[in-house]
């Protein structure tokens, strides 16, 4: 098993021990209403896991964007990790990722009628969102499991298929915010980042390794990439036609420099490999902010590389690197930003769908879907499912 890899600092098991109590009587708080969480009349969505690193948060928030937006007023409220502006703030298209966070300025981008916002305190956040606009319908909770003060209807948790739970440790001697027993709050639990081989065995595995509670329902994804887009005036790719391949991936015959800020790259690495000629990765630490020593090693590295050469990066991470500067010609002529989806696997979207859009139905007042528009075999361009199914570059 995966699990059986994961790195734990065992000589620092004392002071996850003492986290462990701090943690627990936090926990034990709130479990007995001492410290309170409050419910709201509109539905509310959480998505966020466990432990410390990256999980494919933003991802699956967007699956859900996709499948709500057209069909209800949605907001999405994230605290905007790592930004510079404070308090509560309505995200517009103007705002930077500095200003915001990354991953509302992604979202904001990628999908603009969706209604994005940041706030740290998240009970203060749907209250404002809910005073300045009584149509909303749902709200999107991203990184939201270990905020309490908030009692969503529906609580999904994330796991990585890398770094299972079951097998981690709390912190720091691991990476668990909390004690496993915390999985036991989630409505669904999903198991993300698998591999697109994964075996029926396995899922077994992993489903009774995960231990849940009949209440609990549990789903498997795997990424998957849409099209190579120029974050610049980027040169078109040019894949090399031949009689064993007459309709290669653009990168087939590429150098390519993998250039990611996020926390778990390990997936991505894995799955760009085969389809390049060949993989330098570049990696930083997650929402990394790049330094003029990072772009001059940027250029360094990528002028090292043979021709033909491109750089790949997350839509997350072009988020901050847009507005570098620094950024040789060279770099900024081959660098594309690869958008990430997710995939259900086991014929698991329709019974996901439904979980979802049926809570929805059920608790708001205002979306379609209580007029009783069958949504779920949507025509939009936009639904969840009209994604791509395989890994494909396109040139853009």
């Amino acid at each position: 098993m995966e699990g059986d890899f994961i790195k734990i600092n065992r000589w620092l098991l004392p002071l996850s021990w003492c986290y462990g109590l701090g943690v627990r009587f936090r926990n034990m708080l709130f479990d007995t209403g001492i410290l309170k969480s409050k419910a709201f009349s509109l539905p509310v969505i959480s998505v966020g896991n466990l432990t410390v690193g990256g999980t494919g948060k933003t991802p699956h928030v967007e699956y859900l964007i996709r499948l709500l937006q057209d069909k209800t007023r949605l907001a999405v409220l994230s605290r905007g990790y790592k930004r510079k502006r404070r308090g509560f703030l309505i995200v517009d298209k103007s705002m930077s990722a500095r200003d915001i966070g990354d991953e509302p300025f992604q979202m904001k981008q990628k999908y603009p009628k969706a209604i994005v916002a940041v706030d740290n305190k998240r009970v203060h956040g749907i209250e404002t969102l809910t005073s300045q606009d009584k149509d909303i319908d749902v709200v999107l909770l991203d990184d939201a499991f270990q905020h309490r003060y908030v009692k969503p209807g529906v609580n999904i948790l994330l796991v990585d298929y890398h770094r299972l739970i079951i097998y981690d440790r709390l912190l720091p001697a691991g990476r668990l915010r909390e004690p496993l027993k915390g999985k036991n709050r989630a409505d669904i639990v999903i198991v993300t980042k698998c591999p697109k081989d994964l075996k029926p065995m396995e899922f077994r595995v992993i489903t009774k390794a995960m231990d849940l509670y009949p209440y609990q329902q549990l789903f498997f994804t795997t990424l998957e990439y849409g099209q190579l887009n120029p974050l610049f005036e980027t040169k078109p790719l040019n894949p090399q036609p031949s009689s064993l391949n007459p309709h290669p991936s653009p990168l087939t015959s590429y150098n390519v420099l993998l250039l990611t800020g996020i926390a778990s790259p390990r997936q991505l690495k894995e799955d760009l490999t085969p389809l390049v000629g060949h993989l330098t990765p570049l990696s930083f630490p997650d929402h990394h902010n790049f330094r003029p020593k990072d772009i001059r090693r940027i250029n360094e590295v990528f002028a090292t590389l043979p021709s033909p050469k491109c750089i790949v990066t997350t839509e997350k991470d072009a988020a901050r690197i847009v507005a570098q500067k620094g950024l040789s010609n060279e770099v900024r002529q081959n660098i594309y930003s690869l958008p990430v989806h997710i995939r259900f696997m086991l014929d698991q979207e329709e019974k996901f769908n439904d979980n979802i859009i049926g809570y929805v139905r059920k608790n708001s007042r205002n979306s379609i879907l209580v007029k009783g528009k069958d949504d779920n075999k949507s025509e939009d361009s936009h639904h969840p499912g009209n994604r791509p199914r395989t890994i494909v570059f396109r040139n853009n």
